[in-house]
């Protein structure tokens, strides 16, 4: 008899402008975390996002590392990231934490939309 083992289901929730979006939940399997920081050199993510009029700059480098610019400030924020499936976490420099998420090759992150700049 074949033993089967449970999957843990991750619900996500996003919420812009005092609505809440939840998005289908996937299971471990469908995820794949980036575990102990391993750089991502090849990971589809890595890359420069920015908002439609250009203002906010993400870097998100394949070391685990981003940096972040806001209008003419380069470097305005930097720290950590890592991402499990299309759920992204930040860990800023400073102490302050934040997330996102990709969907659709579009990031969600604190009330923004970034896309990848090509």
């Amino acid at each position: 008899m074949q033993e089967t083992k449970p999957s843990i289901y991750w619900t996500r929730a996003l919420v812009v402008a005092g609505i809440i979006t939840i998005f289908p939940a996937a299971t471990s399997a469908q995820t794949t975390p980036n575990e102990g920081n391993a750089p991502m050199t090849d990971h589809p993510y890595v890359g420069m996002w920015v908002t439609k009029d250009g203002r906010i700059r993400h870097e998100l480098l394949a070391n685990n590392r981003y940096d972040e610019a806001r209008g003419e400030r380069e470097s305005a924020y930097q720290g950590r990231y890592q991402v499990t499936g299309n759920y992204i976490e930040y860990w800023d420099d400073t102490g302050f934490t934040a997330d996102g998420e990709f969907i659709d090759g579009v990031l969600y992150h604190a009330g923004m939309v970034l896309y990848r700049k090509e």
